[in-house]
Order: structure tokens, then sequence, then C-alpha cells
């Protein structure tokens, strides 16, 4: 049974390694991408700062790190919020869990106040990009801003 719940430290390593490894694994350990985010190590840290944004974790029945994602504020000032770091491990994949994670995230974002969430991902990561797609996300054809992760080419919009 996959639980999901809100980052705990004990989470920061564990997810830091899934994200990185990943990302590794298409080429995408770069910069530009969330390999190089700052507070990729601190994941817990940097959710628990404002109370707009939480990062998300799905555990298996022992409390093994599965995988996560997060929603952190993009531009407050038109309600839009930015789904952020969706990854899971391998194992975990292919279960509807990155489907139980978006729709976590997406009810956080919708209790906080957003009217839209944003992301960014990379064209490389097919299944990422399927997942948006069926799940409802837009393809806006570019970013909203030139935010850090300048190597990502593709941008998404779901209106909540």
């Amino acid at each position: 049974m996959v639980k999901i719940r809100p980052i705990e430290g004990q989470d920061d390593a564990p997810l830091a390694q899934i994200i990185r490894t990943i990302l590794k694994s298409y080429g995408l350990d770069i910069p530009g991408t969330a390999y190089f985010d700052k507070e990729l190590d601190h994941l817990s840290s940097f959710y628990s700062k404002k109370s707009n944004r939480e990062y998300f974790v799905a555990v298996d029945s022992d409390s093994t790190v599965l995988g996560g994602n997060g929603i952190a504020e993009f531009d407050p000032v038109n309600k839009i919020a930015e789904l952020q770091k969706l990854y899971l491990t391998d194992s975990a994949r292919g279960h509807h869990l990155s489907y139980r994670l978006l729709d976590t995230a997406v009810g956080f974002a919708k209790g906080a106040g957003y009217q839209t969430v944003y992301l960014e991902t990379h064209h490389s990561l097919k299944e990422a990009v399927h997942l948006y797609q069926e799940y409802g996300f837009r393809d806006l054809g570019h970013p909203l801003n030139n935010g850090e992760h300048s190597s990502m080419d593709k941008f998404f919009v779901l209106n909540i």
C-alpha cells in the first residue's frame, strides 16, 4: 500500500538521489535543470518556509520513498503555482502513482488559492509529457518567464 504524505526531513536525501538518478539517466544532469537546484538536498526545508507551498512524498509500506512532487508559488499576483519535481523510482512507475501525486498537488494548489498550475519539463521525458497531457495540462509552447530551468523546453498550464 502506497501512502502520500507531506515531506519530512528524512525524505530529503532519498528524494535528491531519485531526482538526480532519473535526470542523469536522460542526460539531463546539466545546468538549467533541477539536478543543480540549490534546494534539492533540503526540499523539506524549502517547502516548509511558506504556507502556500508543499511537497508530497509517496512511500511504500516499509516507508521507502518512491518519489514525490511539489507545489510552490510561481506568480502569486496572478494566482499561478508551479508544479515541481515530479519524479518516481522505476519500480513505482506504471501503477498510476503519478496521477495520485498530481491529484494531491493540484488539490493543495486549489486550497492555497491558486487558479493555474504551470510546469516546465523536457521533451526527452516522454512519459512525463504524456502524463501531463493526459491529466489535462495544455502545452504553452513557451515559458512563462526566463526561470532557472533554462534547459527545459516544454511548458504546460492547467487551469484549476
